[in-house]
């Protein structure tokens, strides 16, 4: 009888957590959009298995600051700009705002930029391709509600194992790289190492990843009693996120590092691989690629028009109509039209254009850890919810390290150290 009673009580457990499942999941994926995919591609092509160790570290990191984040939301019912905006005042929202939303668009437009080479790479027309890419974005987000585009998103998770399969058929050295990922192996710290160890570590941890967790969770209408489930989730996006970081890392690095084969950017990976091995990997790769660059597009553009309604009191839901919330969903549209534009342009320095916005991101990163760590270090919003202090010495330290690497990259940006 005792059993029973555990056994159906994990199985309550389990269908509430599968009832929660979603928000964190889909934020931490979509850190692998299309910019991400590339810069893991080209730091395993330039660096091979050496910086796997990166993934232990960037996973503690995002799981933390994800935690923070689905802890604030469903503990107030709030999003960070809401918050922002009640504690700070208008004109710090509205600087943060600005900021976000120049950085964001500089983002779509670096997974444009990979849906663009991988078409091309394809033999693919571009221009009808990305102008589709648009409409069905546009029509996904504003036909759908938050649990049809909740599936989607998590269906479109799914395409990640195309990275899977695409390192298992180049026949890597899985003992180095399991070996790699604990252990420090064969590293040379030299500036283009540390740059691309911050590099690694800036795709994935990013401030629209925070704004757009935040309010998904307050979206999907979550109570307190389901806090630990979605805590949980955290941990799991995390590792899954970074599964799939380690088998881009993997395909490029036994195919190209391996054979002294550099890329010039990682939408070539695709390519690339294909002599090591063959179609199908090459495929599956450009496939992959793809697909992370569209739910870039997607999300990060959510990101910004969920933190516009926050920050300027708008409804901003993907459960309200088009009709009744033109404002969200016009500048969804905007923004996915501004950087379709942008990528067209074939006069436009793209390199520079997503460089400058990954400087700003970097810029970004250190205002977002100070609001995370006020906001949950404060007793009157938190209540018993705030960080306790081990947690609390940890993300500090965490964010200490973010915020150097950010002010590293800053620097060298700009002064071309």
């Amino acid at each position: 009888m005792k059993k029973q009673l555990i056994v159906k009580l994990w199985w309550k457990r389990l269908i509430i957590f599968f009832g929660v499942f979603g928000p964190v999941t889909i934020t931490a994926m979509a850190d692998n959009d299309g910019a991400g995919v590339a810069t893991y591609s080209l730091a395993g092509a330039k660096f091979g298995y050496s910086i796997l160790f990166v993934l232990l570290v960037v996973t503690v990191l995002l799981a933390i600051t994800q935690e923070m984040g689905v802890r604030i939301a469903i503990v107030t019912g709030k999003g960070l700009g809401d918050l922002i905006r009640e504690r700070y005042g208008v004109l710090v929202s509205l600087l943060v705002f600005l900021g976000l939303a120049v950085a964001n668009i500089g983002t779509i437009v670096a997974n444009f930029a990979a849906i663009k080479a991988t078409v091309i790479l394809f033999h693919l027309p571009v221009v009808p391709i990305i102008l589709f890419i648009v409409l069905m974005a546009f029509i996904f987000v504003t036909r759908g509600n938050y649990r049809s585009n909740q599936r989607i998103f998590l269906v479109a998770s799914l395409f990640y194992f195309c990275y899977v399969v695409s390192a298992i058929k180049v026949q890597p050295d899985w003992g180095l790289a399991l070996k790699s990922l604990i252990i420090p192996t064969n590293i040379h710290l030299n500036k283009d190492f540390i740059f691309a160890v911050i590099a690694v570590l800036g795709t994935t941890i990013t401030p629209w990843g925070q704004f757009f967790v935040h309010s998904f969770i307050i979206d999907k209408k979550l109570s307190i009693d389901k806090l630990k489930y979605e805590q949980i989730e955290t941990l799991f996006g995390a590792l899954l996120t970074d599964f799939f970081s380690f088998f881009m890392i993997v395909a490029t690095a036994a195919a190209l590092f391996v054979n002294r084969i550099t890329l010039i950017s990682g939408e070539q990976a695709a390519l690339a691989i294909k002599p090591f091995a063959g179609d199908l990997a090459s495929i599956l790769f450009g496939l992959g690629m793809l697909n992370a660059g569209f739910m870039g597009v997607v999300v990060v553009s959510l990101s910004t028009a969920y933190a516009f309604s926050e920050f300027f009191g708008n409804e901003g839901s993907l459960d309200a109509p088009f009709e009744k919330d033109k404002i969200f969903y016009g500048l969804f549209l905007t923004q996915l039209v501004i950087a379709a534009m942008i990528v067209l342009l074939p006069s436009i320095s793209l390199f520079k254009l997503v460089f400058f916005t990954q400087a700003l991101n970097g810029a970004l990163l250190p205002f977002m850890f100070f609001f995370l760590l006020k906001i949950t270090n404060n007793k009157e919003l938190m209540g018993k919810h705030i960080n306790n202090r081990w947690y609390n010495y940890f993300a500090i330290i965490s964010s200490v390290v973010i915020i150097f690497s950010s002010l590293f990259l800053i620097f060298t940006t700009i002064f071309k150290i």
